[in-house]
């Protein structure tokens, strides 16, 4: 089932689509974002210069760094009364990359992920369980949406409470659940645990989930545990959120919403545009985006794009399953963790050294994040109460700035190994 005529337009219509919208969006940035006009008279450039997409080799490259140096809205092209939301997302300085949308933002947003959902055969018959976060972060929200967008019941029970989780699905008949791949397999693993069967207890027959990169053995196992069709959901805020791509029954690959969001592929080191079918950094303009239009957008996601069409109809570019990232972000439940933005929240507090380790491990399914951190030679390490206080800090403000729980564990002075080169700061042990 295909939702709309753009996902099957032959490649000289979806060219000609590309290019008048991609010339739209140059004309918009320039006149109404001062950071793109600054950037376009440096290196020489006008809107007049970009007549097709092969001219955009010609633009210079914006970083999610430009985003944050323009924080809150330097980067909006509309005025706040065109702003009906809102989203955001952690930034390595404490400030979060900040995200907004007109009403036809939404309606694009809308658009996009319900595109995504008719891959996986959802209908206005169907029941969804939506378990991805509400909030700041867009994966709720965008899902949900979509859902409403096409008459299909959304159930909004967010993340967390796992049992409870377990009796909506059970009591509500879901029939397509969304959520991280992590939760999923959680997910199952208590349903076991508390006596359910699976395949006779719930109605599941599809899940779409995203968030975190995820191998092919972890969405096989999370296909057979439930007896499902897995779909992966490719987005980031600062495109639009979930819904950039997804993947059909007929392939791995993601379909890529190119009417909306022009791709390329990067060499990270070289800046070079790369063959098709070569891996490397993905980077997006946003053809469509009224409030924060994005050009030539490094994802820092690595991966390889297609144009062959597929066998369910649609003709639009196909990308692989994000493979890594070309800086050293973590992903821990979701949430993008980095290691700068941890130092930054260390370096406002008394009474630790900035001598630290950062852990990424598995609980079961879920990601854990923990952090060894050296107390100040100052504190006194048998004291009890000082010592749990000062956890307790060190606890919160991690919690406001990357919006996820940390265990932090308190270590006597100079008890993590020193380096004389580059001092090794994360051990990731999901990797084992």
């Amino acid at each position: 089932m295909i939702w709309s005529k753009e996902e099957t337009l032959s490649k000289s219509e979806m060219r000609r689509l590309q290019t008048t919208r991609l010339k739209e969006v140059v004309e918009r940035v320039y006149h109404l974002v001062p950071f793109y006009k600054k950037l376009f008279d440096k290196h020489g450039i006008s809107p007049d210069s970009v007549k097709s997409p092969d001219d955009l080799q010609k633009l210079p490259f914006t970083k999610k760094q430009d985003l944050r140096d323009n924080y809150p809205y330097g980067m909006f092209a509309v005025p706040m009364g065109e702003i009906v939301r809102i989203h955001s997302s952690s930034g390595t300085t404490g400030k979060p990359t900040v995200v907004g949308y007109t009403e036809s933002d939404m309606n694009v947003w809308a658009e996009v992920m319900a595109r995504a959902f008719r891959m996986g055969g959802v209908t206005s018959q169907d029941i969804m369980q939506n378990s991805h976060g509400y909030g700041l972060f867009t994966g709720g929200l965008g899902f949900h949406a979509a859902a409403e967008k096409m008459k299909v019941a959304v159930i909004p029970s967010s993340t967390g409470f796992t049992s409870r989780q377990l009796l909506l699905l059970k009591d509500f008949g879901a029939t397509v659940l969304t959520a991280t791949p992590s939760f999923a397999l959680h997910l199952a693993e208590v349903a076991k645990n508390e006596g359910y069967d699976i395949k006779r207890d719930f109605r599941l027959k599809a899940g779409f989930f995203g968030a975190e990169p995820t191998s092919i053995g972890m969405k096989e196992e999370i296909a057979k545990v439930w007896g499902i069709e897995y779909h992966e959901i490719y987005g980031m805020s600062e495109i639009i959120g979930p819904g950039v791509g997804c993947n059909c029954t007929h392939t791995r690959l993601l379909h890529f919403q190119e009417d909306h969001f022009y791709p390329e592929i990067i060499d990270p080191k070289t800046l070079e545009v790369l063959p098709e079918g070569e891996r490397g950094e993905l980077v997006v303009t946003t053809l469509t985006k009224q409030a924060l239009p994005l050009i030539r957008y490094k994802t820092g996601d690595i991966t390889s794009i297609t144009r062959v069409p597929c066998k369910c109809g649609r003709t639009t570019a196909r990308i692989e399953s994000i493979v890594g990232r070309s800086d050293d972000m973590l992903l821990i439940g979701g949430v993008n963790v980095f290691p700068s933005q941890i130092e930054h929240v260390l370096s406002t507090i008394e009474g630790i050294a900035l001598h630290y380790q950062i852990i990424a491990k598995k609980k079961g399914y879920l990601d854990k994040l923990e952090i060894d951190i050296e107390v100040d030679e100052s504190i006194m390490v048998d004291d009890v109460a000082k010592l749990e206080s000062l956890k307790s800090t060190i606890s919160k403000a991690l919690l406001n700035s990357l919006y996820i729980n940390v265990e932090v564990k308190l270590v006597a002075p100079k008890s993590i190994e020193r380096s004389e080169g580059k001092s090794v700061r994360v051990i990731d042990e999901r990797r084992k």
